[in-house]
């Protein structure tokens, strides 16, 4: 058992590394295409090469389930093309026996694919970010045209709005406005700060200019009178300490898409989120779907099964392969679909991480124990219903 199990992961692990590099290397090629017409007197091809280097991780991940099911149905195929399949089954080996050590062949690449999905996927993310606000001048992400947006609580029960323009590749952050908000939803203040930096859980702006709004400017305006002080005051200031609940990961958080960022940074942004009474919904999805991940690789290698294990005649593995792609871009359109229809209906996340799989994996075993019983099925069936079966 033990050989067998080592020969059919000596065989799956060849099949899927060479899928995988192949298109790693496709999907990289296209991006390379596609970002050519960047490529100027500051932006260098060398420069462009190293953007895409940084990438790779992420395309990895993104790549490596349907890799796992085609390189998975490419082995599987040509070991029954082989007839070794047949052999194992002869020795006593169970489709549903096959199927655990399949199974058990998965566990190094959900073991890998957490590796890459908890440390280098989001350190590659954070550094192509910064190397591309250095090169190109911005991040992606979650920006917006106004630049990225924070809200959190404020002392005595107020609210507190932060805009940040550009975030800067050592950390820092340049063109900061600040929104202070009373407990009635008044504007208090207004401060403009060229730069910035974080330290010991505070946001050190650098030349600030504050506006400070009195707390009865409102109702003086209404009296029509002249006030006796001023309502607005203007005041330059070299430096101001701001105690804040925002630090340099959440805001690396706020650059990253949710489902770049690792379980420990993500449930920490969550709760910043919580706290400031601000929605969760994309970011609890993105949790259960990246704690579904390895399962999901169980799928499709569950999903490789059937297919591989069918006898075919000769020249039957380029169709066993073409089913696989056809399966594994359905079951990504399919996992697509059902983020953004759970999103849009607000379904439980787990339904819209969970759901997709668990369907799949039903189809799959369904169709592993009818291949294993297809004897019983057709001897069922030429008992009862005798006139559907060809004389």
């Amino acid at each position: 058992m033990r050989t067998a199990r080592r020969y059919l992961a000596s065989e799956i692990y060849r099949s899927s590394a060479v899928v995988l590099l192949a298109l790693v290397g496709l999907f990289t090629f296209f991006a390379l295409i596609e970002e050519l017409d960047n490529v100027g007197t500051k932006f260098t091809l060398l420069n462009l090469f190293y953007l895409q280097a940084l990438q790779l991780p992420t395309r990895l991940y993104d790549l490596l389930p349907i890799g796992l099911l085609i390189g998975a149905i490419l082995a599987l195929a040509s070991l029954a093309q082989r007839n070794e399949l047949v052999i194992l089954r002869v020795s006593g080996i169970s489709g549903m026996k096959l199927l655990s050590m399949l199974w058990i062949i998965t566990i190094p690449w959900v073991i890998g694919a957490f590796v890459l999905s908890e440390w280098v996927t989001p350190a590659a993310e954070i550094k192509a970010s910064e190397a591309s606000l250095t090169l190109l001048g911005h991040a992606g992400g979650g920006r917006l045209n106004s630049g990225y947006w924070f809200r959190e609580e404020a002392e005595g029960g107020g609210a507190r709005i932060i805009n940040i323009a550009e975030l800067k590749a050592n950390g820092g952050v340049a063109g900061v406005t600040l929104y202070e908000f009373r407990p009635d939803q008044e504007l208090a203040s207004l401060s403009q700060a060229k730069t910035g930096h974080f330290a010991d859980n505070a946001l050190v702006l650098n030349s600030v200019t504050e506006t400070r709004i009195e707390a009865d400017s409102v109702s003086a305006l209404g009296d029509g009178k002249v006030p006796e002080s001023p309502l607005i005051t203007l005041k330059p200031l070299p430096e101001l300490v701001l105690p804040t609940t925002l630090t340099p990961g959440r805001l690396i958080a706020r650059i990253l898409t949710p489902e770049r960022m690792s379980i420990a940074v993500l449930l920490d942004y969550i709760d910043y989120l919580e706290n400031n009474h601000l929605q969760t919904e994309r970011q609890v999805v993105a949790l259960w779907r990246k704690m579904a991940y390895p399962f999901t690789l169980l799928v499709m290698m569950t999903i490789a099964a059937p297919i591989g294990f069918m006898q075919t005649r000769r020249g039957g593995v380029g169709g066993k392969v073409f089913i696989g792609i056809l399966l594994g871009v359905g079951f990504f359109m399919i996992n697509q679909l059902a983020l953004n229809v759970g999103m849009i209906s607000q379904w439980s996340p787990w339904v819209t991480a969970l759901v997709p799989n668990l369907g799949a994996l039903g189809l799959a075993l369904g169709a592993l124990i009818l291949m294993e019983n297809q004897h019983n099925v057709r001897r069922m069936t030429r008992t009862r219903w005798p006139w559907a079966t060809p004389a």
